[in-house]
């Protein structure tokens, strides 16, 4: 769902400059590296600020679904340890082209902490997310497992190639589906969440790549917005962004009220600010896409995540 921390899909790719299959050989911690500090390693490896993200989304969505709390306690839980399996397996998977452009903040290339325990703290949360998914509904859990499966596919091959948007926009459409499959009854969800939710997937790929573009690319990184280069990227991320607004404002039937045309003023703001201000602010754009994100989500929670 990344160079730097990519928003995994549920919100990654080689890791060195050679063919996008090629797999890391295993990173040993630097010798003297204390436990603590390799469970911190650990605990970063992950990718928390996308992760946690993720996971809030997705509580809220459940919360404000009337799912209750007991049945929302198991979506979050689903969702977050999908998440964190994404995040550790990108994280494995790239410790060795990370370590090789020097990359701060990355304990499996720094020697923090092991690829090889990383990868097991991957698999594991995998092994545990597959239950909590099924639990929520086999349909549910499948649509989620999907996007899982997505992601995981992101990092270990798609990131490279002209389709690296797919799992952004699988993984946000699944949110919502998800959700709604986990009532009472299994609803349907309605078409507009979920076609927001993969407006903003896309949006969310290509935000996430903006700022490292030219070092994604000397280390062989051919995803989508590589192609576009810097400029192209920025003039095409309002597009998705203003996008899922317009399908949460205009979707639901009757006129536009209040609350939609507010929400297409803000976004549409948002949306433009971020790009604009990209040169000044490496995460400018990353920041307009989230506050778009938020004001999707009150939407969201607005107009309801399940058909009726």
């Amino acid at each position: 769902m990344d160079a730097t921390e990519r928003v995994s899909p549920e919100g990654s790719v080689p890791v060195d400059a050679g063919p996008a299959g090629s797999v890391p050989a295993d990173a040993p911690p630097a010798g003297g590296v204390r436990r603590g500090g390799r469970v911190v390693g650990l605990a970063l490896a992950c990718h928390p600020g996308p992760a946690l993200a993720v996971t809030a989304l997705a509580c809220a969505l459940a919360l404000g679904s009337g799912l209750g709390g007991p049945r929302s306690a198991l979506v979050t839980a689903a969702v977050l340890t999908g998440q964190l399996s994404v995040g550790w397996c990108n994280d494995a998977y790239d410790a060795r082209r990370d370590a090789r452009a020097g990359r701060r903040g990355k304990p499996a290339a720094d020697g923090t902490v092991g690829a090889g325990a990383v990868w097991a703290a991957a698999a594991v949360a995998l092994a545990v997310c597959v239950p909590l998914s099924l639990a929520c509904g086999v349909l549910a859990g499948t649509v989620h497992l999907a996007a899982v499966a997505a992601a995981w596919f992101y990092n270990l091959r798609l990131k490279a190639t002209a389709l690296s948007w797919l799992p952004y926009v699988a993984g946000f459409g699944a949110l919502p589906a998800a959700v709604a499959l986990s009532l009472p009854g299994g609803p349907a969800p309605r078409w507009w969440t979920v076609a927001a939710g993969t407006l903003l997937g896309f949006a969310a790929h290509l935000a996430d790549t903006l700022p490292d573009i030219a070092a994604d690319r000397a280390a062989g990184i051919r995803g989508l917005p590589h192609r576009l280069g810097d400029t192209g990227t920025r003039m095409l991320l309002p597009l998705p962004l203003l996008g899922a607004t317009a399908v949460l404002a205009l979707g639901p039937p009757g006129p536009v009220d209040a609350g939609g045309a507010a929400a297409l003023v803000l976004a549409g703001a948002g949306a433009f600010a971020g790009p604009a201000l990209g040169r000044r602010w490496r995460k400018a754009a990353l920041a307009g896409a989230v506050a778009v994100a938020a004001v999707d989500l009150a939407l969201l929670l607005v107009r309801g995540v399940a058909a009726t």
